[in-house]
């Protein structure tokens, strides 16, 4: 196989944020790859295999009903064959093909998995779309359905498709069984498959009495064994094929291997969940998506653990109750956390249906597992899936000092909140400011140059949006937009970003950040003033330096942003993107927005910094500017307001944001 020599630049400049131990571990990885292309693969024989990991009686019934009711509805329509992934509607479900790219009209090829370029798009199409199916997590919805209706049509729907699935893709041939994260989350949805089809009369004949079942468990578990991510790689990818290799060992108990599987998974799941995971609990990635998915196979993970009466250690634990106070103290009043580096709508498990808010969700299940404390947000929403985690979680006193009052700052993680409430009516302003680490481990592979940025709502909607992810692979120029600096609310000097990009998922310089001070609304200067304040600076244009302060004076309903440059004269650009729910009417250094919240017509008033000359622009794609990702392979425009001009020290850019009745 040829490299580009584009191909061969990125490899080097990946292997140059590689440590020893990885590049060891990567070459011994290679050699094994070598050594498996040509042997046959074999799974011991099973004998005597049993499923014991069932609900306890009553899970089900506990289902509220409207969640049921959702839960039916979305599996009426994906046996009707209608889903959507990433933007992309497919009617194909219910007889699909496993290696189709609905978006590009392209088929993945086959062979031996570690020969596909699944990287390339001109040959394997867009490789989420393919692979988001195969996650099987329809088929947990499926299942689902069946245990709520006992309607046998869903569970021989799902004991189709796992047939078809299982003949199609045979060890390490085909798409598939390229990338861990893949296992790690398939095994986990045909643990929930098992479980949730435990009623069914043909269940053990799918699982328990079939070879061909247990040969796809068991290499799916072999390859989790044999090709760990490492080093510089080990990030969510790491948890999730720690989790689904755990969930397996101890549901598919079945093999020589399982209990050193087992072991070696919650060991792997105990260290990398914490290495994850910054004390104050939120996750290092500094993408919150990867928090919720993270969190996700946690629990997934200690249920499985729990049903089988696997002890599991104590930090994991620890940290998903740090990872859940986190999450209740970092949503606004609509419980939607910030918008923060990459997402690609990865989930854990999923049992509901469209509709269920996956952070009221979460919260649910952290407050039936763990208890809610006195400052948490009031969840209101129901789902299906923390009735059936919690029924298998058992309670467990845990040695962890829990905030007393809900923290606004957290200092590992540069991240701050400032928020008040809007004295002219039940809404609140709600700031995120970010002054934390560029991204996690050497490559920071899901991190965005958005050192300095603020993302403001009102009432939940977006006024200072965040823009978001949009796509991974295939459309290089979108890429790196929306990973940018100017992709964000802050501030670019000479056209460049912050930090250096070596590629889609490489950053090789890193901006450094450090907050000089988070005054916010529960510490007692702010409290006294009725002013929140945040300082914070980053070094990614040496020798200048990038200084912003950030004031909420939330009965005055005014936030304050402040931009210093402190350095030689350079060209500068200071960008505010909007919510796409926003409508702007520039004049001059004035924006007017306007916006309607539940039939409710709102409005504010952007005040820009003068010496700068602002240009609004929206949906523009030579380059791209204007846009705004609500999810993963979508994007809309929306309005960005950008100034252009010089910062030349001598004085700063000053920027006042009120809202009006």
């Amino acid at each position: 196989m040829t490299v580009s020599a584009g191909r061969a630049g990125w490899y080097l400049r990946r292997l140059s944020r590689m440590g020893p131990r990885e590049v060891a571990g990567r070459a011994g990885d290679a050699v094994r790859r070598r050594r498996w292309r040509s042997a046959r693969p074999s799974c011991p024989s099973v004998t005597g295999a049993r499923f014991t990991a069932v609900l306890p009686a009553g899970a089900i019934a506990a289902v509220p009903p409207d969640a049921a009711k959702r839960l039916v509805a979305e599996a009426d329509r994906l046996m009707a064959g209608h889903i959507e992934y990433f933007g992309v509607a497919r009617d194909d479900l219910a007889d699909p093909d496993w290696w189709y790219d609905p978006k590009t009209g392209r088929r993945a090829p086959w062979g031996y998995a570690f020969d596909v370029p699944y990287r390339d798009e001109d040959v394997t199409g867009d490789i989420k779309q393919i692979w988001e199916l195969s996650r099987h997590q329809y088929l947990t919805v499926l299942a689902a359905a069946y245990a709520v209706t006992g309607n046998d049509r869903y569970a021989e729907r799902v004991a189709e498709h796992l047939r078809a699935w299982w003949s199609a893709n045979a060890p390490l041939r085909g798409v598939h069984w390229i990338s861990g994260i893949e296992l790690g989350i398939r095994l986990l949805s045909w643990v929930w498959v098992r479980r949730l089809l435990d009623g069914w009369q043909g269940a053990a004949e799918l699982f328990e009495d079939n070879p061909v079942a247990h040969s796809q468990i068991y290499h799916h578990q072999r390859w989790l064994a044999a090709f760990p991510s490492r080093g510089s790689s080990a990030n969510n990818h790491v948890i999730a094929e720690a989790a689904g290799q755990a969930a397996a060992a101890c549901a598919f108990g079945w093999f020589p291997a399982s209990g050193r599987w087992r072991a070696d998974a919650l060991r792997s799941l105990e260290r990398h969940l914490s290495g994850n995971t910054f004390v104050s609990g939120l996750n290092r990635e500094l993408a919150t998506e990867y928090h919720g998915l993270v969190l996700e196979l946690g629990l997934a993970a200690v249920a499985e653990a729990d049903a089988a009466g696997v002890p599991v250690p104590a930090p994991v634990r620890s940290t998903l109750l740090r990872m859940t106070d986190a999450l209740a103290a970092v949503v606004d009043n609509r419980l939607r956390p910030p918008r923060q580096g990459d997402a690609d709508d990865g989930h854990g498990l999923v049992l509901d249906g469209t509709g269920t808010d996956r952070w009221a969700s979460l919260l649910a299940t952290g407050e039936a597992v763990f208890g809610r404390l006195d400052w948490w947000p009031e969840v209101t929403g129901t789902d299906v899936r923390t009735p059936l985690l919690a029924a298998l979680i058992k309670p467990a006193h845990l040695p962890v000092s829990r905030p007393a009052s809900r923290p606004d700052h957290f200092a590992d993680a540069g991240l701050t909140i400032l928020r008040g409430p809007d004295l002219r009516g039940p809404k609140e302003i709600w700031c995120r400011c970010d002054g934390g680490p560029h991204g996690f481990l050497s490559i920071a592979a899901h991190a965005h140059a958005d050192a300095l940025s603020v993302e403001v709502r009102h009432d939940g909607v977006d006024v200072l949006a965040d823009p978001g992810t949009f796509c991974y692979h295939g459309q290089p120029a979108w890429r790196r937009y929306f990973r940018s600096t100017l992709g964000h609310n802050t501030l670019q000097l000479d056209g460049a970003d912050q930090s250096v990009s070596g590629g889609p998922f490489l950053w090789t310089r890193h901006a450094r950040s450090r907050v000089l001070a988070a005054d916010t609304a529960g510490t007692a200067g702010a409290a006294e003033e009725g002013v929140a304040r945040w300082c914070a600076e980053h070094d990614g244009y040496a020798p200048s330096v990038h200084r912003r302060r950030v004031e909420l004076a939330a009965a005055e309903r005014e936030l304050r942003v402040i931009d210093e440059v402190r350095g030689p004269r350079r060209s500068v650009r200071l960008a505010f993107h909007l919510g796409p729910a926003i409508t702007a009417e520039l004049a001059g250094d004035r924006a007017v927005l306007t916006w309607n919240r539940d039939g409710e017509d709102r409005s504010a008033v952007l005040d820009l910094p003068g010496q700068l000359s602002w240009r609004a622009h929206r949906g523009e794609t030579e380059p791209p500017l204007g846009w705004y990702s609500a999810g993963f392979g979508r994007k809309e425009p929306a309005t960005t307001l950008l100034g252009t001009g010089v910062a030349d020290g001598a004085e700063g850019f000053t920027t006042v944001l009120r809202f009006r009745d």
